[in-house]
């Protein structure tokens, strides 16, 4: 075991973090999206699932572009808040913020389509504000796909690389998140301590998929005797 654990910590960190804001986000654009036709839909719809298909390279070059001390963004957060992203923990609650989006999105998204919409027009008739409706009705409703869009986000976020390389760096003891560990690891041929962050890694991640196959048919068996 490595005498220094805090990539876990970090890990659990960044990934905690990015999850809190991916799930607002993701709510948010998946309430949008799921009963509206507007013209450039689809082309909205394929901004939010590009990092799926684009290599950890281009979102962490783009990352870089957009939050570097020259960045239009960067350059703004330096000089009016002294704040700076690159070579930071921010940096990869960014990446891992960055790469989990798409996933919660479409979990969130399926769970509000599979939402009958005449409950929530039942509702409406009975002049029930659109917020009340959300928290009462849809949102219950589509709980179990969203909760696993988190779970899966989560795990993401934990196991996110090339971004976080790119973006946040390698500093160990501020930006060494555990797939980092492992990496560096192995390359100074310290093969012990990658096959232990590997272990912790993996069962923590078969932990959390366990889990939620878990909850999936404890919850359909209680819905199908209900």
């Amino acid at each position: 075991m490595p005498d220094d654990l805090s990539p876990f910590a970090l890990s659990l960190k960044v990934a905690s973090i990015s999850t809190f804001f991916v799930f607002i986000v993701s709510l948010l654009l998946a309430r949008f999206m799921v009963r509206r036709n507007f013209f450039g839909k689809s082309f909205l719809e394929a901004l939010i699932l590009l990092p799926l298909v684009l290599p950890p390279t281009v979102i962490g070059f783009g990352l870089i572009y957009l939050f570097g001390i020259n960045g239009p963004l960067g350059s703004l957060l330096d000089e009016w808040f002294g704040i700076r992203i690159v070579f930071t923990w921010v940096g990869a609650v960014i990446a891992s913020f960055v790469v989990s989006v798409p996933l919660m999105y479409q979990s969130a998204l399926a769970a509000f389509e599979k939402v009958d919409p005449r409950w929530e027009n039942v509702a409406r008739t009975m002049g029930i504000s659109e917020w009340r409706i959300f928290r009462t009705i849809t949102f219950p409703l589509a709980w179990p796909g969203i909760f696993a869009g988190l779970v899966l986000s989560f795990a993401r976020g934990i196991g996110e690389f090339g971004a976080t390389l790119m973006i946040a760096g390698y500093i160990p003891g501020q930006t060494e998140t555990v797939p980092l560990a492992i990496y560096f690891a192995y390359e100074a041929g310290q093969m012990e301590k990658a096959a232990f962050w590997v272990l912790v890694i993996s069962s923590l991640g078969l932990a959390g998929i366990s889990w939620l196959n878990y909850w999936r048919k404890k919850n359909e068996v209680r819905l199908g005797r209900e």
